[in-house]
């Protein structure tokens, strides 16, 4: 648990950097980018690491068929974390698409594992990106971005599916089968 408790701090830390230290960030700027991407990088390992070691201690048993929410949430979420870079319709309606992502992707995954380990991972992330919203809309009125395309929606879906059928196939390989319905 230690790797994957370290993991999360670093990530957490290393992403609120830019919001809680902007005058340090703003005296290193090259050099904050490449500690930060370094950090997150280093956390997202022993993220992975430590939730592979974490031993299986049941806090609650997901309920039946959940497994279909869970890929429900989940296609959404791969879906909102394109948004921006895909200009979609959204872009000007949605002020954190990726961070919704985020918590939809923690809540589809605390909805079929019920472990500590998964408590932690996915609780955390998911504070995480409501905390992270929070702290952005603090610092200041939200700019709009000017409106995205349906084109750019056609894009971020064939990109969400792609993206959807990579996690899925990775999944397999750990040996849980997403469309199952339950783990």
């Amino acid at each position: 648990m230690f790797l994957l408790i370290l993991g999360i701090l670093l990530w957490v830390l290393a992403h609120l950097f830019k919001r809680l230290a902007p005058r340090k960030r703003l005296m290193m700027e090259p050099q904050a980018r490449s500690m930060v991407a370094g950090l997150v990088l280093v956390g997202l390992v022993l993220m992975v690491i430590g939730y592979r070691m974490a031993d299986v201690i049941p806090v609650y048993a997901p309920l039946p068929g959940m497994g279909h929410a869970n890929n429900t949430l989940m296609l959404i979420s791969v879906y909102l974390f394109g948004v921006s870079g895909a200009r979609s319709v959204l872009i000007d309606k949605i002020r954190h698409p990726m961070l919704t992502g985020v918590i939809l992707w923690s809540v589809g995954h605390l909805l079929v594992n019920g472990d500590l380990a998964s408590i932690l991972l996915f609780g955390s992330m998911g504070i995480w990106a409501v905390a992270e919203m929070v702290v952005i809309n603090r610092a200041g009125p939200w700019k709009r971005p000017a409106k995205g395309s349906i084109g750019g929606d056609i894009k971020n879906l064939i990109g969400a599916a792609a993206v959807y059928g990579l996690a899925a196939w990775i999944h397999s390989l750990l040996g849980y089968n997403v469309f199952a319905g339950n783990y």
